[in-house]
């Protein structure tokens, strides 16, 4: 189970490399934007320096990259206690399908806000996002993800 929460918490991190300094936090524990996601967002949509053009856009964007709550909790450890050896499994494939549709969802507007962007704005876009790709001069996710 954990080895199967381990490759979609990889593949959402690889998304968040490829959507910004969004993911860059969580949400908090109701599912909303913590202040530092918040900051994040902020701090982006600064360096970006958008103009009145991109604004539906930005929010658009900054919609689709609000984070589900993780899975994981005890109500759900328990349900899966009480499932067989199959029955685990369809649950596990079932979770990866969500979390494979929630980051093409998110791919999905990072490319059509990107495609909005000057040359400019892209050059900072990309710089911001290539700080979220593990193993980048020690920036990005924790080192821990091997």
């Amino acid at each position: 189970m954990k080895h199967w929460m381990r490759i979609g918490a990889m593949g959402i991190a690889l998304l968040g490399a490829a959507s910004a300094s969004v993911w860059a936090h969580g949400p908090d524990s109701h599912g909303a934007p913590s202040a530092r996601h918040s900051q994040s967002l902020n701090e982006l949509k600064t360096k970006l320096r958008l103009d009145a053009s991109q604004e539906v856009a930005w929010k658009s964007y900054v919609e689709a990259m609000q984070m589900m709550p993780m899975h994981g909790g005890k109500s759900e450890r328990a349900a899966l206690q009480k499932m067989n050896t199959p029955e685990r499994i369809d649950q596990m494939q079932a979770q990866h399908q969500q979390m494979q549709a929630e980051m093409k969802k998110r791919g999905d507007a990072t490319k059509d806000f990107y495609a909005l962007l000057n040359s400019e704005q892209k050059k900072v876009f990309d710089a911001e996002t290539l700080r979220m790709v593990p193993g980048v001069h020690g920036h990005g996710m924790h080192r821990q993800m091997h």
